[in-house]
C-alpha cells in the first residue's frame, strides 16, 4: 500500500471514529432540533394555515397558487449555490447556522406584515417573505442534509428522523389546533395568522439554537476542490449518468408535479364543511397527527428495507386519500383524507431527502442534493401557479384528478425501472 493510501485509509478510520465517538450527542442535537425547529415548519408549511390566510387575504384560488408558487421558485434557484459554497469546506455549520438564521427571519417578516400592514402593502410584502422563505429554504435543504448525512451513520439516519419528527409533529399537531380554534378564530393580537407566525418563529429559532450548540462536525478525509457554480453545472450530465438516480428523479419530478392541487385541499373542504378557524385547527391536527403517527413506520420500514419502498407506499397512500377527498361528502371523510395526505407526505419527504444521500459518491452529495432539490422545487413552483388557473377555470375535481395520473406514472417509474440503491452495493 503506497504511504498516499496508507493516509488516506488512517484518515478514514478517524473519521468513522470521531463519528461514532459524538453520535449520541449528535443525535439528541438532532432530534432536539426536529422537536423544537422543524414543530414550527410544519404548522407553517402544511397545506392548511397558509393557503387559508392567501385566500383571506385575495379571494382568489389564483393567487393563492401565486403565493405558493413564490415560495417554490425561491427553492428552486438557490441549491445550486449552496450545494457549490460548501461542497469544498470541511465543515458546513457555519453555513448552516447563517442559512438557518435567514429563513427564521421571513417568518418573523410574515408574521410582523400581518400585524402592521394592510391592502395591497401587505400582500405584496407577504409574497415577497414568501419568496424569500423559499430561497434560503432551498439552502437550507442541502445544507442540514449534508450535515446529517456527515454524523449520523445511514442505517440510523431514517429512526432518527421518524422519532424527531414524531415528536415535532405530535406537539405541532396540539399546537395547530390551538392556533386555530384561539388564535384564528379570536383573532389574537389583531390578526390571528400573524400570531400563529410568530409561534412559528420562535419555536424554529429555538431550534437552531440547540442544533448550534450542541452538534459536534467531523471533518471528511477529502472534499472536493473549489470551482466555480458554472463550473459545477457542467458535471450534472455526469451525475445523471447514474441510471437509477436518473430515473429516481423522473419519478420524483411527477410526484412533485402531483403537488399541482396540495394547496387548495383545504378551500375544496370549504365546500364540503363549515370551515371556522376550528376546523382549520382541526384538519391541521389531522394533517400533522398523520405525521406523528406514521414517522416510526416509514423510519423502520427505511432503514430496514430501503427508501425506494417507503416512497412507493407513500405514494400509494397520497392516491387512495386524494380518492377519498373526491368523494367525501362530511367532515369525517376529509378529515380522515386528511391525516392520509398527512401520512404520505411525511412518507414522502422522509425517502426523497434520503434516498438521495445513497446514490454515488460523498463527494458528489451536495451537489446531488442540490440537483433532486432544484429539479423538485421547479415543478413545485410551476405547480400551485398552474393549479390555480385550473382550479379557476373548471374546478377543484379536475385538479384533482390531474393529480391522480400523475402519482399514479411516478409509482410506475419507481415500481418498474427504479432499484433499491442499496442492493446495487
Amino acid at each position: 500500500m503506497t504511504d498516499s493510501a496508507a493516509d488516506l485509509e488512517r484518515r478514514e478510520a478517524e473519521y468513522e471514529r470521531f463519528v461514532e465517538t459524538n453520535l449520541r450527542r449528535n443525535y439528541i442535537a438532532h432530534f432536539a432540533h426536529g422537536m423544537l425547529g422543524m414543530t414550527g415548519f410544519r404548522i407553517l408549511m402544511a397545506p392548511t394555515f397558509l393557503p387559508a390566510y392567501l385566500f383571506a387575504l385575495t379571494g382568489s384560488n389564483f393567487l393563492v397558487g401565486v403565493g405558493q408558487s413564490l415560495m417554490q421558485a425561491g427553492a428552486a434557484v438557490s441549491p445550486v449555490m449552496s450545494a457549490s459554497n460548501i461542497e469544498h469546506r470541511t465543515r458546513v455549520m457555519p453555513a448552516a447556522l447563517w442559512i438557518g438564521i435567514a429563513m427564521r427571519v421571513q417568518i418573523l417578516g410574515l408574521a410582523l406584515a400581518g400585524y402592521f400592514m394592510t391592502g395591497s402593502p401587505l400582500l405584496l410584502a407577504t409574497f415577497l417573505f414568501l419568496f424569500l422563505l423559499g430561497f434560503f429554504q432551498g439552502q437550507q435543504r442541502v445544507v442540514f442534509q449534508m450535515l446529517l448525512s456527515k454524523v449520523i451513520p445511514i442505517a440510523r439516519r431514517g429512526r432518527l428522523q421518524a422519532y424527531r419528527n414524531v415528536a415535532g409533529a405530535g406537539i405541532a399537531a396540539l399546537l395547530s389546533y390551538f392556533a386555530g380554534a384561539w388564535f384564528i378564530e379570536q383573532d389574537v393580537l389583531g390578526n390571528g395568522y400573524a400570531t400563529t407566525f410568530l409561534l412559528s418563529f420562535v419555536l424554529t429559532s429555538l431550534g437552531l439554537v440547540v442544533l448550534y450548540r450542541f452538534v459536534r462536525e467531523p471533518e471528511p478525509p477529502t472534499v472536493r476542490p473549489q470551482m466555480s457554480m458554472r463550473e459545477r453545472l457542467r458535471d450534472f450530465p455526469e451525475l445523471l449518468s447514474d441510471r437509477d438516480y436518473r430515473w429516481f428523479l423522473i419519478a420524483q419530478l411527477f410526484a412533485v408535479a402531483a403537488r399541482v392541487s396540495l394547496p387548495f385541499y383545504i378551500l375544496y373542504a370549504a365546500d364540503v364543511m363549515d370551515m371556522s378557524g376550528a376546523a382549520i385547527g382541526l384538519l391541521t391536527v389531522a394533517f400533522l397527527g398523520a405525521d406523528t403517527i406514521s414517522n416510526i413506520l416509514w423510519g423502520h420500514l427505511g432503514d430496514r428495507f430501503g427508501y425506494r419502498l417507503t416512497m412507493i407506499l407513500a405514494l400509494l397512500v397520497w392516491l387512495v386519500a386524494l380518492g377519498l377527498l373526491l368523494v367525501a361528502n362530511g367532515p369525517i371523510p376529509i378529515f380522515i383524507a386528511f391525516f392520509g395526505i398527512g401520512a404520505s407526505m411525511s412518507g414522502y419527504m422522509m425517502s426523497a431527502t434520503t434516498i438521495v444521500l445513497e446514490f454515488g459518491s460523498r463527494e458528489d452529495l451536495p451537489m446531488r442534493l442540490a440537483l433532486s432539490t432544484s429539479a423538485e422545487t421547479t415543478m413545485a413552483a410551476i405547480g400551485p401557479l398552474a393549479g390555480g388557473v385550473i382550479a379557476s377555470a373548471f374546478g377543484y375535481v379536475p385538479l384533482f384528478w390531474l393529480s391522480i395520473g400523475l402519482l399514479a406514472v411516478a409509482l410506475m417509474v419507481l415500481f418498474f425501472i427504479v432499484r433499491e440503491p442499496r442492493n446495487r452495493r
